[in-house]
């Protein structure tokens, strides 16, 4: 799912006071960790997530195979916290602003 970058604030927006609901620890990226993920995704749309991981290459390693696993899009990475985004069907919970200006 491309988003435009007006998308992109509106959701850096919404997630800003949000709390990490799923934790990545030390085992990795485990298939309970995909299906927490996913079911997260069900319930609430729009998520973050916090990736322990010692050096920034295993987080984006971790993060983008998550991506790929739950068919998610990846709003913003700060630091060890990651925002995600997928929209539910067929009618989504939040509404996204237009694509044109």
């Amino acid at each position: 799912m491309a988003l435009t970058e007006k998308q992109l604030r509106f959701l850096r927006g919404k997630a800003h006071a949000l709390k990490p609901v799923v934790m990545l620890g030390n085992k990795g990226l485990t298939d309970n960790i995909v299906a927490e993920t996913v079911q997260a995704l069900r319930d609430h749309e729009l998520i973050k997530v916090r990736v322990r991981a010692a050096d920034r290459a295993g987080r984006e390693a971790a993060l983008a195979e998550l991506v790929t696993r739950t068919a998610c899009t990846l709003v913003t990475r700060i630091g060890h916290v990651a925002v995600l985004y997928r929209a539910q069907t067929p009618i989504p919970k939040l509404v996204l602003p237009d694509a044109q200006v």
